[in-house]
This record gives C-alpha cells, structure tokens and sequence, in this order.
C-alpha cells in the first residue's frame, strides 16, 4: 500500500475532511479540521506486533497536538490491517537509537542513517481495516 492509497482509506471510511499537510516535507502528512486530528501515516510491507516511530515525528505530532489543541494520530498499514494509534492515549514510547534505517522513505537518498525510534504494540491500537 502507498501513502496515497492508505489516506484514501482513511479519507472514504473515517476522516472525510482528510487533507494532506501543505508543506511536501512535513513532519505531519495529514490533518482533519472537523475532528481536530493531526495525522501522520506509515505503510509497512510487512506485518510486525509492535510498529516503529521516529521519535522526532513522535515529537512533532506531540507540539503540535499541544500548541493547537488537536489529537496526535500515528496509523499504519500493514498486511493484516491498518492501525490507528491515539498517541495522546497511549504510553509514550521507550526510546532508542536504531542503525541502518533510511534517511527518508520519500525520496531515492540511498544513505542509511541512526535514528531514534521507539515501538508501539499493536494491542493498543484500533484496527480500521483488513
């Protein structure tokens, strides 16, 4: 599943005020007015029982749900599903630094980087879709 695709998802079953983040580059990909949710989206080619976050997106999503009053949603696509996270109504992630992950997943950079990321288990999530 690409970006696309999973936003549609959620636009058509969920979010029909659905719009993508003005700026290409943003931490946030998506926001909905009507339900006061900003919204970042990850597509996994492979299924796993807890799903990564980069903590700077973790942060971002954060303060920017607390300078605009909005909650901080994380969804994933998987093959089993797509899984919504309320990162406002969940722990907060245990952080570590992770080698050999990509520099972006947007672009063709090559380069692979550490990162400081941290795993949510599915179980705390809200599936929306086979």
């Amino acid at each position: 599943m690409t970006p696309e695709q999973l936003f549609n998802i959620v636009k058509i079953t969920h979010v029909p005020d659905l719009k993508w983040s003005d700026t290409y580059n943003a931490k946030v990909d998506c926001y909905s007015e009507r339900y006061k949710m900003d919204i970042e989206l990850k597509c996994r080619n492979k299924h796993y029982d807890e799903l990564m976050i980069e903590k700077d997106k973790y942060d971002s999503l954060m303060q920017r749900s607390s300078r605009y009053n909005t909650t901080p949603i994380y969804i994933n696509s998987t093959p089993k599903g797509v899984f919504v996270f309320n990162l406002g109504a969940v722990p907060e992630p245990q952080w570590k630094d992770k080698g050999g992950l990509p520099t972006t997943s947007h672009f063709n950079n090559k380069t692979l980087i550490v990162k400081t990321v941290g795993f949510l288990p599915i179980n705390l999530a809200k599936k929306i879709s086979e």
